[in-house]
């Protein structure tokens, strides 16, 4: 439940700030709630449509290279959330200003009100299609059920549109440079234990060796049926007895996305 609702938490209050700053940058206009009311709807059917399609390929799968498909979905899932945690350390400034200008651009004249909707549309959209691919890929790996993905979802859903509502009404006065700070170092050890859970896949489906069948094990102290490591699998992939192949997965994915957040981060501005 805690996986699912930090990754629906972060893409919702992603979007939630992006819509925010567009409607800040419009307040007053007519027929601005309208046109948002647009965008939102138009994103959110769009990403009902590629949950669906995930929906339909994974029951196409079952009983026909089921572990590869699995395997094929944490793999993308895994560089998606790596991509997306390296793109905001560079240029989540920079969306938040392009979205406030095209906010001026619409009150001034200079762009049409419909123009406000492609926009929301398309950032609802992606924020959405990730989400649905994350949590298929999430529920691959970790074997979670439909009412934990649910709950967990719409608890991250209220959580997001709340503070996105909250920042956006200025209520709220926590610097976003820590939410994002917070959930980054999460979303690192969930896109981690993913690729984990991939080798594992990869390895029933005897396309690579496990190399060591457990590398060690830690049943004794930490258990996987236990509710920290329940709690762990979840969050970070922990495994009691994992094979060689899995930490490698799991080690290289984390210090490839940790490198390249550290790399991508811009410089801070030296005082002269």
């Amino acid at each position: 439940m805690i996986g699912p609702a930090i990754i629906v938490f972060r893409e919702t209050l992603e979007a939630a700030l992006l819509i925010g700053i567009i409607a800040a940058a419009t307040r007053g206009l007519s027929g601005r709630n309208l046109w948002l009311a647009v965008g939102v709807g138009a994103g959110l059917a769009g990403s009902l449509v590629v949950a669906g399609l995930t929906e339909a390929i994974a029951e196409l799968a079952e009983g026909t290279g089921q572990e590869l498909f699995n395997a094929a979905i944490l793999g993308v899932a895994v560089l998606m959330l790596g991509w997306h945690n390296i793109w905001m350390a560079t240029h989540g400034r920079e969306m938040a200003a392009e979205a406030r200008s095209m906010g001026q651009a619409v009150k001034s004249g200079q762009r049409q009100m419909s123009a406000l909707a492609i926009l929301i549309a398309l950032a609802v959209l992606r924020e959405g299609s990730e989400t649905a691919l994350f949590l298929y890929g999430l529920s691959a790996g970790t074997g979670s059920g439909r009412v934990s993905l649910l709950s967990g979802g719409l608890l991250g859903l209220v959580a997001g549109a709340g503070c996105g509502w909250a920042l956006y009404a200025g209520l709220a006065r926590i610097p976003l440079r820590q939410f994002f700070t917070l959930t980054s170092g999460l979303i690192l050890f969930l896109a981690a234990g993913m690729a984990g859970q991939m080798a594992r896949f990869l390895i029933q489906g005897d396309v690579i060796r496990p190399l060591a069948s457990p590398l060690w094990d830690s049943s004794f102290l930490l258990p996987m049926d236990s509710v920290l490591g329940n709690l762990l699998h979840l969050l970070a992939g922990y495994e009691a007895r994992p094979s060689g192949m899995q930490v490698l997965f799991y080690g290289l994915t984390f210090l490839v996305i940790l490198l390249g957040m550290r790399w991508s981060r811009p410089p801070i501005p030296q005082a002269i």
